[in-house]
């Protein structure tokens, strides 16, 4: 019970998550956010004396202005590394194409795709080894 819950919280959050970073990485958005700090500040700045109050304004503003730069950065970075991982992948003709568009994927399907490759992975550490165990024995006659 507990478990169904937790994964339908975590299917909205990740929703929640992919949506919000498309919005705040959308250069609309940075223009309304801008056009909300000048007005802010336009009524703010030149009412109030006080210059403390005047400095933490314009910093928060300009932080708050970063975020949606940072933000697009991001989205930008994050779908350049994920065309070329996929042309990587797609190139390779030995390669699995179901981690193709991993960005599209849920956290947990990513996770048990990891785990089947960790389990690839021990597996042919095994098959090496006793490999080499057969060719010391081999070499030992």
């Amino acid at each position: 019970m507990m478990s169904k819950l937790y994964l339908e919280v975590e299917k909205v959050f990740e929703l929640l998550a992919f949506f919000s970073t498309k919005v705040l990485g959308n250069s609309i958005t940075f223009l309304v956010a801008f056009v909300l700090i000048i007005s802010w500040w336009s009524t703010n700045l030149f009412t109030s004396n006080d210059t403390h109050q005047n400095i933490g304004d314009i910093i928060f503003g300009i932080t708050f202005l970063s975020l949606f730069i940072i933000q697009k950065s991001v989205n930008r970075y994050s779908a350049l590394i994920d065309l070329k991982l996929n042309e990587l992948v797609s190139s390779n003709k030995g390669a699995n194409n179901s981690v193709l568009h991993t960005n599209k994927k849920s956290e947990s399907e990513i996770i048990e795709m990891s785990k089947e490759y960790a389990e690839e992975e021990i597996e042919k550490v095994i098959v090496k080894e006793i490999d080499k165990l057969i060719e010391v024995v081999t070499n030992a006659k």
